[in-house]
C-alpha cells in the first residue's frame, strides 16, 4: 500500500494501489498545458477546465470521459449563492479533478488521501471510477447543511410576515434570490448520477449502478426540499403582500375619516374666513341673545352635529 507524491505546479499526485489522484486547484493557463502534457486530454476539455461558462456536461472520448459539474458556495453577499465549477477527468487508472479550490469537500478528501491510509484505502482502494463516485456524493451531501440553514431561515422569517409590526420583505426577497440561485445549479445535476453510472461502469470492476443511485436519490431529495421552500416563501411573500396592502388601507381608512369628518368645521371656518358680512361676524356683530359666547356657541353646534351625524352614518355602514 505504498502512497506516491508528487507536485508539478499547482498540479498534485497522488498514487495508491495504482489509480492516481491529480488534484489542481485554481488553474492557470501553464498548468493546464502541463496537464496536457501528462495526459492526452483532448484541447477543448482542457480549455473547458478554465472556462467560467461551462453547463454541466459528459462527454465521452477515446480512454477517458470528461465531466463537467456545478455546486452552489456561498459569497461573501448574503443570500447570494455562486456556481463553482469542478472538471473531471475520469480513465481507468487515474482521476483528474481540476477547480478553484472553493468546493472544500474535494480539498479535504484530498488531503485525508494524503495523510490517512485508512481514508487513502477507502477512497482510492476500489479504482478510479469508484473515487469518482465518492467525490461527487461529498459534494452532493455538502448540499444539505445549507439546505438546512435555510428552512431555519424561513422559519425565522415566518414570524416576522405575520407580525404587522415588522416589515419582512427584505428578508423574503433574499431568501427568494437564494432559492432561485440554489435551483439553477441543483436542476442540471438531477439527470447526472444515472448518466454517470452508465458512462463509468466502462473503468470499474465494481457495479457501481447502486452507488450512483444513492446519489441519485439524494439530489431528488434536496431538490424535493427546494421546490417546497420555493412555495414557503411564495406563500411568505403573498402574505406579506396582502397584510402590508392590508395595513396601508387601514391607515388610508383613518386619515379618510378624519379628512371627512374634518369637512363640516373646514367649511364653517372657510365661511367666516371671507371677508363678507355673515350673521354673526364681526362686520356684523356677534348674536349675544343667548349671551355674549351665542355666536360661539352656535358655530360650534354647526361643527359638531354634523360631524356626530357622520360619525353615526360610518358606524352603521361599518366603515368604522
Amino acid at each position: 500500500m505504498e502512497l506516491k507524491t508528487e507536485k508539478r505546479g499547482r498540479l498534485e499526485m497522488l498514487t495508491h494501489e495504482g489509480v492516481t489522484w491529480v488534484n489542481l486547484e485554481k488553474p492557470t493557463p501553464e498548468d493546464i498545458s502541463v496537464l496536457g502534457q501528462q495526459y492526452p486530454f483532448h484541447a477543448l476539455n482542457l480549455e473547458d477546465c478554465v472556462s467560467k461558462v461551462q453547463l454541466t456536461k459528459i462527454d465521452e472520448h477515446e480512454g477517458y470521459m470528461f465531466v463537467v459539474l456545478h455546486f452552489p458556495t456561498l459569497t461573501s453577499r448574503p443570500g447570494v449563492i455562486q456556481s463553482c465549477q469542478i472538471s473531471i477527468f475520469l480513465g481507468s487508472n487515474y482521476l483528474v479533478t481540476v477547480h478553484q479550490g472553493d468546493l472544500k469537500p474535494v480539498a479535504g478528501m484530498f488531503q485525508a488521501c494524503k495523510t490517512d491510509l485508512h481514508q487513502r484505502e477507502a477512497l482510492m482502494g476500489k479504482g478510479s471510477a469508484y473515487l469518482l463516485y465518492r467525490i461527487v456524493d461529498a459534494l452532493v451531501d455538502d448540499l444539505f447543511p445549507r439546505l438546512d440553514e435555510l428552512l431555519r431561515d424561513l422559519d425565522e422569517i415566518e414570524d416576522k410576515v405575520f407580525d404587522e409590526k415588522i416589515d419582512a420583505i427584505h428578508e423574503v426577497t433574499v431568501l427568494r434570490r437564494e432559492i432561485g440561485d440554489l435551483r439553477r445549479v441543483i436542476f442540471p445535476l438531477r439527470g447526472v448520477a444515472t448518466e454517470l453510472a452508465m458512462k463509468s461502469q466502462v473503468f470499474s470492476t465494481h457495479d457501481l449502478s447502486v452507488f450512483f443511485s444513492d446519489v441519485k436519490d439524494h439530489i431528488e431529495k434536496a431538490w424535493g426540499t427546494l421546490e417546497e421552500a420555493k412555495e414557503t416563501v411564495d406563500i411568505f411573500k403573498d402574505t406579506d403582500f396582502m397584510l402590508n396592502t392590508e395595513r396601508t388601507n387601514n391607515i388610508l381608512a383613518v386619515l379618510t375619516i378624519v379628512f371627512t369628518l374634518s369637512i363640516p368645521v373646514t367649511l364653517l371656518g372657510t365661511f367666516y374666513g371671507m371677508n363678507v358680512n355673515l350673521p354673526g361676524g364681526v362686520e356684523t356683530g356677534p348674536w349675544t341673545i343667548l349671551g355674549p359666547y351665542t355666536t360661539l356657541l352656535v358655530v360650534t353646534l354647526a361643527s359638531v352635529i354634523p360631524t356626530v351625524l357622520m360619525l353615526w352614518v360610518f358606524r352603521r355602514n361599518g366603515w368604522i
